[in-house]
């Protein structure tokens, strides 16, 4: 890896040039170690309750204008039939943090793995106690996604409120990796308060952690929260990070981010030729995603859901990329 100066200085300027050269060796890196493949990943929002309070999202508990909802465990299972029945063979079981739905949860992934034991069960459910996790990971769960949000102790206090920990946080991706999960962390690209060196710390944490799985995507508002009113991240920074990300972990699962396709009509496809080689249509039921507002604008149609996915299947056709519906 270059040295901090030299990567400092990379993200601070972000040229076009620049970026389009890093992109390229990441998007050479990524084919020399999966082809030209991008995998599928079925998103289900199971709930919209959170008890958390990070100060930039919608579904922060103090968000008392938002309409709550929560799938009954029967519409979770039927969600993921009509996702294997599309071909998809990991389903993400997304939610706010509680800590009230533990046997919810296990049950759920329990039934998954009996009906479907081709099929990956991803968790993204926030912190949760060390004998949690291991209750579901011996349900049959076989991932975890939990973003670090930030490597900078100083920045992480800005983004959350004081019940919130950034040793804690850390602490979580430590148990998930005991556990054997395979592991996701990640962090947002222009972020209030970020600094070019916030970006290169997560380098290095990244690098620490090895996870298999990384989600980058820019910072994007939500009206109702106390950081409303800043500035969306750049999309540009945020294709050069998946990219440097790519080169730092060449066998690492990337997701190009619905957070990058809502930032960018063409953000899919332009995060893939950065490097990453995940999408995560949305399984959602049409009634709840409106509700599911981390921040505003979210990209729940077209090729970032599961009924958009023949106009993914052509727009990756259409650069040379094909479907792999493996888990």
């Amino acid at each position: 890896m270059p040295s901090d100066q030299s990567l400092v200085r990379l993200i601070e300027e972000c040229t076009e040039e620049s970026v389009d050269r890093v992109c390229r060796a990441a998007r050479a890196t990524s084919e020399e170690h999966f082809g030209r493949r991008v995998w599928l990943r079925g998103l289900v929002e199971v709930w919209s309750r959170c008890e958390g309070g990070c100060r930039y999202c919608g579904l922060r508990a103090e968000n008392r204008g938002l309409g709550r909802y929560e799938m009954t465990s029967e519409e979770i299972v039927e969600t993921c039939r009509e996702g294997y029945s599309l071909g998809l063979r990991t389903f993400v079981l997304q939610g706010g943090q509680v800590r009230d739905r533990v046997e919810k949860v296990e049950s759920v992934v329990r039934t998954l793995k009996a009906e479907f034991p081709d099929a990956a069960v991803t968790l993204s459910l926030g912190e949760q106690p060390r004998e949690v996790y291991e209750r579901w990971r011996r349900a049959g769960a076989d991932r975890y996604l939990l973003r670090h949000e930030t490597a900078s102790e100083r920045h992480y206090g800005l983004l959350h409120p004081e019940r919130m920990n950034f040793h804690h946080r850390r602490e979580c991706l430590g148990w998930l990796k005991e556990l054997g999960y395979w592991v996701g962390a990640g962090m947002m690209v222009g972020s209030p308060w970020q600094r070019s060196e916030d970006l290169v710390a997560d380098l290095h944490y990244l690098r620490e952690l090895r996870p298999e799985m990384v989600g980058i995507g820019p910072f994007m508002p939500q009206s109702d929260t106390p950081l409303g009113e800043w500035p969306r991240g750049s999309v540009e920074r945020t294709l050069l990070m998946v990219a440097l990300v790519r080169l730092l972990l060449p066998t690492a699962m990337i997701p190009a981010t619905t957070a990058l396709a809502s930032a960018d009509g063409e953000g899919t496809l332009r995060g893939l030729l950065a490097g990453a080689n995940v999408v995560m249509p949305n399984l959602t039921p049409q009634k709840y995603r409106a509700q599911y507002a981390i921040y505003d604008h979210k990209k729940s149609t077209g090729s970032e859901a599961a009924e958009g996915i023949d106009a993914l299947r052509i727009a990756l056709e259409n650069i040379n990329y094909q479907i792999d519906f493996g888990r």
